[in-house]
C-alpha cells in the first residue's frame, strides 16, 4: 500500500494531475479546507490524517527542527525547492517515494526532493 500525500497550497496543478494519473492519493490543503491556517496547522492535519506533507515552503525547515526537537511527532515532510526541478521529476520522486517508502522511513523527518 502506497503512503499518501497531503500538498500544500502553493504546489503546481500539474504536479497533482500527474500524479493522481498514477494512481497517487493526494489531497490538497484547498481540498481539505486549510488554505488560509498556519503551517504548523497544516503539518498537524497532515499527520492527523496520516499523510506526508509535501511543500515547496521552506519555512517548514525550522518548524521540523522545532517539532523534533521537542519530540513532537509528525509523519513527515517532503520538500522541493520552487526551481530547478522538472514537474517530471517531482511526479517521478514523489511517486517513487510514497510507493517505495514506509511510513516509519520518512516519520519525523525533512526529505528534499529531487531523490538524485
Amino acid at each position: 500500500m502506497s503512503l499518501r500525500l497531503y500538498f500544500d497550497v502553493h504546489i503546481p496543478s500539474a504536479v497533482l494531475e500527474g500524479l493522481r494519473r498514477r494512481g497517487i492519493d493526494v489531497l490538497t490543503s484547498q481540498t481539505d479546507g486549510t488554505r488560509d491556517v498556519s503551517d504548523e496547522a497544516l503539518l498537524q492535519r497532515a499527520t492527523e490524517l496520516s499523510r506526508l506533507l509535501f511543500t515547496q515552503d521552506t519555512d517548514f525547515f525550522a518548524i521540523a527542527r522545532a517539532w523534533q526537537a521537542s519530540e513532537k511527532t509528525f509523519a513527515g515532510i517532503v520538500y522541493a525547492a520552487q526551481q530547478g526541478v522538472s514537474i517530471g521529476q517531482l511526479i517521478d520522486d514523489l511517486e517513487l517515494l510514497v510507493t517505495c517508502a514506509k511510513p516509519e522511513e520518512l516519520a519525523n523527518r525533512l526529505s528534499h526532493l529531487p531523490l538524485q
